[in-house]
């Protein structure tokens, strides 16, 4: 946030560009399958909820960031949630 210093970002992350672009690379290069991309798509929800989880760790928070981070990381859990529940359900089915 500006106000504590810090800078807003117009993007999203290396890691995040880098995990989309593998994605569509794989997909491109090997007919995924449904079970493939709710299986990298729950990884990479894994990897942003670990991420969510470090910046909470971090002791020094202002309330309202804590506060931002505590929601979108709800929001995050959630997703991961619902792709875990695809994926097991597709599992499930064959």
């Amino acid at each position: 946030m500006v106000q504590y210093g810090g800078k807003a970002e117009d993007s999203g992350t290396v890691a995040g560009a880098v995990h989309r672009g593998w994605v569509s690379v794989r997909d491109a290069l090997s007919g995924t399958t449904d079970q493939a991309i709710l299986d990298e798509c729950e990884r990479g929800e894994d990897v942003a909820l670990s991420r969510y989880r470090k910046a909470l760790k971090h002791g020094e928070l202002p309330a309202t960031v804590r506060e931002v981070v505590e929601r979108q990381m709800a929001g995050v859990q959630a997703n991961h949630d619902q792709i875990k529940a695809l994926r097991d359900g597709l599992r499930a089915r064959t």
